[in-house]
């Protein structure tokens, strides 16, 4: 058994910026929170759930982008069955945002 830490995740270079991502659409939810206890007009509420919802999809996409290039790309050189089941992994989170 080896202590050799796990490989980074693909999207490890790029947390810092995923992380300030996420914290400015946890401003923005806090927002809209406050938003609907002061009755603001529905309308710009829904126009700030539609800000939050492309952002949250940026950062999927970006997520998703990064678990292909690394991940996938790092499976498929190594061929077989984790091949496929990187690929299928992918296939099924395309899925569920496409559904989103």
């Amino acid at each position: 058994m080896t202590d050799a830490p796990a490989p980074p995740h693909g999207y490890t270079p790029d947390k810092a910026r995923y992380l300030a991502r996420l914290r400015r659409i946890e401003g923005q939810a806090r927002g809209i929170h406050r938003m609907v206890e002061e009755d603001t007009y529905c309308i710009d509420v829904l126009t700030q759930i539609s800000a939050i919802t492309r952002a949250l999809e940026g950062v999927a996409v970006g997520l998703l982008e990064d678990h292909l290039r690394h991940c996938v790309v790092d499976a498929a050189r190594a061929g077989g069955d984790e091949a496929e089941e990187k690929l299928q992994e992918a296939v099924a989170a395309i899925s569920r945002l496409v559904r989103s």
